[in-house]
C-alpha cells in the first residue's frame, strides 16, 4: 500500500468510527445491546471528532514539522474563536474551556491548564493526522501532537494524544497490531495512567505488550465463541480501566486504552475493530474513531467497508464552521502530499519529549 492509501484509510476509518459510535455515546454496553443488538450500520453523520481531526490536519499542511503551540493558538484565534457566538454544539469540555481561555488572553500552556478538563480525550480524538504525517516515526508524531495539546490539554490528556499519534505512525508503516500498541506505549511515561491502562487491557486480552508471551487470537476466538464471550470480554475491559463513579465518559486514559483494546480484539481489521469499539459504550464515538483511525492506517482505504465509506460525506461544520465542506479523503490526500519521509528532522529531539513526561 502507498502512503496515500494508508492516509485515506486512516481518516476514513476515523470518520466511520465516529459516525457509527455517535448514537451510542454515553450509553452502557447493555443499553447498546438492547437497542441494536450489535451496532454495525452508520445511521447519521460524525461529530466534533472528525471536524477537529480535519482542523488538525490543516495545521500540519500549513506548518509541517515546524508546528508550535503558538501557531496552533493563533489558528484557534483566527478560525475558531470568532465564529463561536453561542453554545458550541458538539464540542467537548476541553475545547470549550480552551476557547474561553483564549478569549481571556491566555497563551499555551496556560490555555490547557486554565480549565479542569485537560485530561479529556479531545486531543486523542484528533491525534490521527499527526501519525499520518509522520509514518514510521511515532516519536515525531507524538512531539507534534503535543504542540497541539499544549493549547487545549494538560497531563494525561496530552499523553492520550501522544499514544494515539504514535500508534497511527506505526500502523502507517505496516506495523502489526502488537507492534502498534508497543509504539503507543513507547511515547508515554511507563508510570502514567495512560500507560497503565493500556497495559491492563493488553493483560485482559491475554497479550503482553512488552514481549512475545501470551499471544491469543482474540478476534477469532470471540467470533467463534459468539455473543457470550464478547459480553464477558467487554465487562472485563470495563473492570480494568473504566472509572465507574465518575460522571463523564471522556477520560483520555480510558478512551485510548479501550480503543487500543478494540483494535487488538479486532486483530487490526477495520470493521471488527470499530464495531467492537462502539459496543464498549462510554465515549463510543471517540473510541470508535480512534480504533478506526489506527486500523484504517494499517489496512488502507480498501480496508474500510464500502457501505461505511459511502455514508461519509463532507463535514457539515456543525461544530467547526471553518471545516464545512471538507471531505476526509481530500484532507488525507493533502496530508500525504505534505508528509516528509520517515527521517529524523530533529536529531536528538525525540527523546527529550519522551523523557520529559507531563
Amino acid at each position: 500500500m502507498t502512503h496515500r492509501d494508508r492516509a485515506r484509510g486512516c481518516l476514513l476509518g476515523l470518520a466511520a468510527g465516529d459516525a457509527l459510535g455517535a448514537p451510542a455515546e454515553n450509553l452502557s454496553p447493555a443499553e447498546i445491546r438492547r437497542r441494536w443488538g450489535r451496532l454495525t450500520e452508520i445511521e447519521g453523520g460524525g461529530t466534533d471528532d472528525t471536524e477537529y481531526a480535519i482542523f488538525a490536519a490543516s495545521l500540519l499542511v500549513r506548518h509541517g514539522h515546524a508546528l508550535t503551540s503558538a501557531g496552533v493558538a493563533a489558528a484557534y484565534r483566527a478560525e475558531i474563536v470568532p465564529l463561536v457566538t453561542g453554545p458550541m454544539r458538539g464540542a467537548g469540555f476541553s475545547e470549550l474551556g480552551t476557547v474561553e481561555a483564549l478569549r481571556r488572553g491566555l497563551e499555551p500552556p496556560l490555555t490547557g491548564r486554565a480549565h479542569p478538563h485537560g485530561w479529556s480525550d479531545g486531543l486523542a480524538m484528533r491525534a490521527a493526522p499527526y501519525g499520518v504525517f509522520c509514518p514510521g516515526d511515532p516519536a515525531e508524531a507524538a512531539r507534534l501532537v503535543e504542540q497541539d495539546g499544549l493549547v487545549s490539554h494538560s497531563g494525561e490528556g496530552i499523553l492520550g494524544g501522544r499514544a494515539v499519534a504514535g500508534a497511527v505512525a506505526a500502523a502507517m508503516s505496516g506495523a502489526s497490531p502488537r507492534e502498534t500498541v508497543r509504539a503507543a506505549l513507547a511515547v508515554v511515561p511507563a508510570d502514567s495512567w495512560t500507560a497503565r491502562n493500556i497495559t491492563r487491557v493488553c493483560e485482559v486480552l491475554g497479550r503482553s505488550p512488552a514481549d512475545g508471551s501470551g499471544e491469543v487470537p482474540v478476534g477469532a476466538a470471540v467470533r467463534e465463541a459468539g455473543a457470550t464471550a464478547e459480553l464477558a470480554l467487554v465487562e472485563a475491559l470495563h473492570e480494568a480501566v473504566v472509572v465507574r463513579h465518575y460522571p463523564w465518559t471522556d477520560l483520555a486514559p480510558e478512551a485510548v486504552a479501550l480503543a487500543l483494546a478494540a483494535y487488538l480484539a479486532g486483530e487490526g481489521d477495520v470493521e471488527a475493530s470499530v464495531t467492537f469499539a462502539v459496543s464498549l459504550g462510554r465515549d463510543a464515538d471517540t473510541i470508535g474513531a480512534i480504533a478506526g483511525a489506527i486500523a484504517g492506517a494499517g489496512q488502507g482505504e480498501r480496508g474500510v467497508p464500502e457501505r461505511w465509506a459511502r455514508r461519509i460525506g463532507p463535514a457539515t461544520g456543525k461544530c467547526l464552521p471553518v471545516v464545512a465542506g471538507r471531505h476526509v479523503l481530500d484532507v488525507a490526500d493533502e496530508l500525504a502530499a505534505a508528509a516528509r519521509p520517515a527521517t529524523d528532522p530533529y536529531p536528538g529531539g525525540h527523546a527529550t519529549g519522551q523523557a520529559r513526561g507531563l
